[in-house]
């Protein structure tokens, strides 16, 4: 198996980012990074998947759509959406509608930034996903890149200190969403999880000062989405796309925070007699699985099942355990940068299934 570095949930002057689509890709490949997925507000743009290259590598540009109710105030419940292929914005009043329209044109649809807070300092709403009635969607943006500035900013001079010192923003995914995730996938339901940058690279004025704050170099070296994928990319674009769409639909991937440390490397995966499984894979439940996590570097491990914390350990690379029960069983793990205790990798799980649960479904 591959492991493709993907940047996604990113805006450019089609909305209200300050780069082109030609910017962004060039910096993506300059950044490292194998895939970028941009996502203008309620506008589909044709025509732009495409490669940037150089002589050592390349970077596959795709184009979704962030899509929300532009008559609702405050603009709750905003959705990304890929691989559709054409524009969807006519169903964003009524989020049911949109996923279900998503779904049958054979795209992803994931809730954006559920937990995004009001900010009234900078008389900015809460945002925050509302209608969790909804069913059918893929996943959620369980770590949002720009929206942590309004979840850990307190006041006017804490968000401008992060505002020019991005790097010491990033702490940990909110901690509501990770909770309502784990609710949801303890409940039966496969939700993938993806990290977003919500890239816009604004023009900040202060008084006298000026600054371009959280460019699109920085967020494509922060959080990103990590795919785990047959093979790296081919160069046809239809084989391409269709490999990061299948990944991001199975969750076959990990949110990687990637600016103090890279995680490229990272895996957990899970071995039985007859099997190997792989994040976002499902099984029934054997009393022979054994997990088996592999860390880029050494840090804090914990391993969850159903959402709570069964083991943890220290200053190991390579870690093992053999499940004693179903669940659903992830990673989490955390280091220490610029002074505080961060979450580095956070991956989506592995569903072992009760027979019970098996017949139901």
């Amino acid at each position: 198996m591959e492991e493709l570095i993907l940047n996604l949930h990113m805006h450019t002057t089609y909305s209200d980012g300050t780069g082109s689509h030609a910017e962004l890709g060039n910096i993506g490949l300059k950044s490292g990074l194998d895939v970028l997925l941009v996502t203008d507000h309620n506008v589909y743009v044709h025509g732009l998947d495409g490669y940037y290259s150089d002589a050592n590598r390349q970077v596959l540009l795709m184009v979704g759509e962030e899509i929300h109710d532009r008559n609702r105030l405050p603009q709750k419940n905003h959705m990304l959406v890929f691989g559709a292929g054409r524009e969807m914005t006519q169903f964003a009043s009524n989020p049911q509608q949109l996923i279900d329209q998503v779904n049958a044109a054979g795209g992803l649809c994931f809730l954006a930034h559920p937990t995004d807070p009001a900010l009234p300092s900078f008389h900015e709403p809460d945002i925050s996903w509302e209608d969790w009635s909804v069913t059918n969607y893929t996943g959620l943006e369980l770590w949002n890149g720009f929206s942590e500035l309004k979840v850990n900013a307190k006041s006017k001079i804490q968000a401008i200190f992060y505002a020019f010192f991005p790097n010491w923003l990033a702490h940990r995914p909110p901690l509501p969403t990770v909770q309502k995730w784990d609710e949801l996938t303890r409940s039966g339901k496969r939700i993938v999880a993806i990290g977003g940058a919500d890239a816009h690279a604004l023009h900040m004025r202060l008084g006298p000062l000026r600054k371009r704050i959280y460019p699109y170099e920085f967020h494509f070296k922060a959080v990103n989405t990590h795919l785990i994928t047959p093979s790296v990319l081919s160069g046809n674009l239809a084989d391409d796309r269709r490999m990061v769409l299948a990944a991001l639909k199975k969750g076959n991937c990990f949110i990687g925070y990637d600016l103090p440390l890279p995680t490229r490397g990272f895996r957990f995966s899970g071995h039985a007699q007859d099997q190997t499984l792989i994040m976002g894979d499902e099984t029934n439940y054997t009393s022979g699985v054994t997990f088996q996590i592999r860390l880029p570097d050494e840090c804090e491990c914990q391993f969850l099942c159903d959402g709570e914390t069964i083991k943890r350990w220290k200053n190991q690379e390579i870690c093992t355990f053999l499940a004693s029960k179903p669940g659903v069983y992830r990673v989490e793990c955390y280091i220490h940068f610029k002074g505080k205790r961060r979450a580095w990798i956070f991956s989506n799980p592995i569903y072992l299934r009760s027979t019970n649960e098996q017949n139901h479904k």
